[in-house]
């Protein structure tokens, strides 16, 4: 029974997690449950798991398995009721805002149009993507494969892997968090109300959020399909690099390393990720390059009677701590300025540990990196709260000569650096952390 507190993965009702078989034995019987662990490529056999309990790595603590009550009741009624959630938020007002007697309210998709009318649409697609096409589109997968739905088997391995790939880059609690912060800004300024559509929208993003979490991969996909035929005794306990077999990122089938395409849902993988450090080094400094411009160039410009002025996230955050706004003023330092910078950090950190450099080969290190990467893949996607933030004030605050907020190109810039950061965090294979063991 394992009790670590280091599981990477939020909690299930009742806290009992069963830790995974890890010694080395030999696995003679064809029914028993094995995984490769993505993240460090260890051989498990998954225990016996009741309702409410998880199975973890016995190495990296990494969720393998989770066992869920109904768990095909909960995601399903989780994801209808976010649906239904979504479509009463993007039918009425949203927020409103009046100041000195003129009034201005905006609907959801008003923030999207609003940005396409300031010569902005890369803005604008990119809250159309995270915040409605990409949830939208991932709670309707959950409902039909969870119902078993009878749909093509290549439409069900389609959806079953935009459901994981995609799951990043749902960003509607982030939005909803730069919402927040754009309530603050501009109470300053003149009286911000909500609109029948608030309400609604927070119930959506909580409900999504728990249909992705009551959603286990393994039990998922092992209703698309089972897993193929594995012809060799693998060996529990043991780095699967060493047997000849490697995980298939998407479904989590264990596969012999020369065979490339998963024939269950039919991805591309290999036992490690081909010049991953490389495609990782060359994003992050491609992102450096970005990040400077993006912090010093303007990212909105606040025009107050007919006189623009232009702020960059620096500026931003520094009139909002001499306002008092002490809170607000410290989420948009963390968010925009400390998270993207230590993450490059420990991205670069992360590949130098990686490529043997490093000379760190006690478990305790190994753990270690292993943790720093899981916060960097986890905190990254906050970054995103500035642009949403602009967004939002760009398209409720136009109040013709009086005062009118528009993005400008710093923003751009900043959201690039964000996308590029995720995507070399995705492209950095954490099993290389663990591949020095002796």
């Amino acid at each position: 029974m394992c009790t670590d507190a280091g599981c990477s993965h939020a909690s299930l009702p009742r806290v009992n997690i069963k830790q995974a078989q890890g010694d080395a034995v030999i696995i003679e019987k064809t029914d028993d449950k094995l995984v490769l662990c993505p993240q460090c490529d260890w051989m498990v056999k998954l225990p016996d798991i009741n309702e409410g309990d998880k199975a973890v790595c016995p190495r990296c603590h990494t969720t393998l398995s989770a066992s869920w009550v109904e768990p095909v009741l909960q995601p399903v009624c989780c994801a209808i009721s976010a649906l239904l959630m979504m479509v009463f938020a993007n039918l009425f007002s949203f927020v409103n805002m009046q100041v000195s007697g003129i009034y201005n309210q905006i609907k959801l998709m008003e923030i999207a149009e609003a940005m396409v009318s300031d010569d902005y649409a890369s803005l604008a697609t990119l809250f159309i993507v995270f915040v409605q096409l990409i949830p939208a589109f991932c709670m309707v997968a959950i409902i039909l494969l969870c119902l078993k739905v009878k749909l093509p088997y290549r439409l069900k391995v389609i959806m079953g892997r935009v459901i994981y790939l995609a799951k990043v880059w749902c960003m509607v609690e982030i939005f909803l968090v730069g919402v927040l912060v754009s309530f603050v800004k501009l109470m300053a300024y003149g009286d911000i109300g909500i609109g029948p559509s608030f309400v609604p929208y927070c119930l959506f993003c909580l409900l999504q959020v728990r249909a992705f979490q009551c959603l286990d991969r393994y039990w998922l996909w092992q209703t698309i399909q089972p897993a193929p035929d594995l012809h060799q005794t693998p060996r529990v306990g043991m780095s699967g690099l060493k047997q000849g077999l490697r995980s298939c990122p998407c479904c989590m089938a264990i596969l012999p390393i020369d065979e490339h395409k998963c024939p269950r849902c039919h991805t591309v993988g290999y036992a490690r990720r081909p010049n991953s450090l490389q495609w990782t080094l060359a994003l992050l400094a491609t992102s450096i390059m970005l990040y400077i411009p993006a912090n010093i160039l303007p990212i909105m410009v606040t025009e107050v009677l007919g006189n623009p002025m232009a702020s960059n996230i620096i500026s931003g955050v520094i009139i909002l701590w001499e306002d008092g706004s002490y809170p607000v003023s410290l989420v948009i330092f963390i968010a925009s300025i400390l998270v993207p910078t230590l993450k490059i950090m420990a991205i670069g950190w992360l590949c130098y540990d990686a490529s043997g450099a490093g000379k760190r080969d006690s478990k305790l290190d190994r753990e270690k990196m292993h943790y720093l990467y899981e916060v960097v893949e986890f905190v990254g996607r906050w970054s995103m709260i500035d642009v949403f933030v602009i967004g939002v004030l760009s398209s409720l605050v136009r109040m013709g000569q009086l005062m009118s907020i528009y993005p400008d190109v710093g923003a751009v810039l900043f959201a690039v650096v964000v996308i590029l950061t995720m995507i070399a965090a995705m492209m950095f294979d954490p099993r290389l952390l663990w591949d020095r063991k002796k």
